[in-house]
C-alpha cells in the first residue's frame, strides 16, 4: 500500500473506531495485518511490549494498561485519549 492509501486506511480505522463500530482489539489486529503485515511476535518487538500483552489487546481480553496501548498506536502516529461526549 502506498502513502496515500495507507493514510486513507489509517483515517478509516480511526473513524470506525471512534464510531466504536470496531473495538480496539479489531483495530491493533488490522494495523498489524494490513499494514505492517508483521507476525505478532515481530509486532510485539516492534512495539516493545510482550507476545502475551499483545495476543490478549487483539483478542479483547485482559486489561492493557495506558501505556500499552499508547506502545502500540504511536507507531501508527496515533494515541490513547480522552474525548468529550455530546450530552445524552
Amino acid at each position: 500500500m502506498d502513502i496515500l492509501e495507507r493514510e486513507q486506511y489509517l483515517s478509516d480505522l480511526l473513524d470506525q473506531l471512534t464510531q466504536g463500530e470496531i473495538s480496539i482489539g479489531q483495530a491493533v489486529y488490522s494495523l498489524r495485518k494490513d499494514v505492517t503485515g508483521l507476525r505478532q511476535d515481530q509486532f510485539a518487538r516492534m512495539c516493545k511490549i510482550s507476545l502475551r500483552a499483545l495476543r490478549q489487546v487483539e483478542y479483547d481480553q485482559g486489561n492493557p494498561t495506558l501505556q500499552t496501548l499508547n506502545n502500540i498506536f504511536k507507531l501508527f502516529g496515533m494515541r490513547m485519549g480522552v474525548i468529550k461526549c455530546p450530552p445524552n
